[in-house]
């Protein structure tokens, strides 16, 4: 197998496992559940990312890595870890595992917006018709929840789609400003393993640290040791394996090339979230749409 196809491989088999992640979320976790998952699949990311760091490097060898590179690795786990990935969590918690996925286009609208104006990177103009396709399926998104629960009293439109529209916006600024951090990380040592497990243990930290003040993060510590969901489990076991797929594709392949076909875990979620989440969730054309505008937006940004 080729270089090009092993890439593509690994990147389509991380969006599978986004995929399955999200929808396994939005099974594990219903809206008044007292876990999302967020802290246990910390855990999980930790422990498999340090393990195979470990067995790799029982193999090849250690590489070298400066104190600077774990500086870099621990801040990003701060913005991924935390704030992207525990957002994310209870954005889909709100919203579902469909909506949440399409939401995700925000990570390389911001993306863009950091790199313009922290590293002095050129807005190009299919960078602007990506950000402006970006912003209009996020417009259908909100506009298509606003209406849904106009039509369905039991939805309340400030519960579902003001919150958990609030926290997918924080957790894809969460994960663009982390991926710029753990860019430099990896300039300093092309250890992407290493990263994701200083990262991921750094967010697991965080969230101990959290609980000791914040009543829900409190629950969620208990609950995972207390009463360990199995679905849950899964679903950090599965995202655990799209972030590690994720890194290996990018040791294959250029990033641009990663980006897009990662960017089909919206449509996988939305079949699986069609086949499994028909109780729950509804696919609806405003979903389609806004699933659609979002992965040419990202097209665009990445090849234009």
């Amino acid at each position: 197998m080729s270089s090009v196809a092993l890439g593509d491989a690994l990147a389509l088999g991380s969006a599978t496992s986004f995929a399955i992640a999200n929808v396994t979320i939005a099974r594990g976790a219903r809206p008044d559940a007292e876990d999302n998952g967020a802290f246990v699949s910390l855990l999980l990311t930790t422990a498999i990312a340090g393990l195979a760091w470990i067995a790799l490097g029982m193999v090849k060898g250690f590489p070298l890595v400066s104190g600077r590179a774990l500086l870099w690795f621990a801040g990003a786990g701060v913005f991924t870890a935390f704030v992207g990935r525990v957002f994310f969590y209870e954005s889909v918690q709100r919203l579902g595992a469909m909506r949440s996925s399409a939401l995700k286009r925000l990570n390389p609208f911001f993306s863009v917006i950091l790199g313009v104006l922290v590293l002095g990177e050129t807005l190009t103009h299919g960078m602007g018709i990506g950000l402006a396709l970006i912003i209009a399926s996020f417009a259908v998104l909100v506009i298509g929840t606003q209406r849904a629960a106009a039509t369905d009293a039991s939805k309340s439109a400030t519960g579902i789609g003001r919150w958990g529209y609030a926290y997918g916006v924080i957790s894809a600024l969460g994960y663009s400003s982390g991926y710029l951090l753990r860019k430099m990380g990896l300039g300093e040592a092309h250890d992407a393993l290493m990263g994701a497990a200083v990262g991921c243990l750094v967010g697991a930290l965080l969230f101990l640290a959290t609980a000791l003040f914040n009543a829900d993060y409190a629950r969620a510590v208990r609950s995972t040791f207390a009463r360990p969901n199995p679905v849950l489990i899964g679903a950090g076991v599965m995202s655990s394996l799209g972030q590690i797929l994720y890194f290996a594709a990018l040791n294959e392949i250029a990033m641009s090339r990663v980006a897009l076909i990662s960017s089909m875990e919206v449509f996988v979620t939305l079949f699986l979230g069609f086949a499994f989440l028909r109780r729950h969730e509804r696919l609806t054309p405003a979903l389609l749409v806004a699933a659609v505008l979002g992965v040419i937006g990202t097209a665009f940004i990445f090849l234009y």
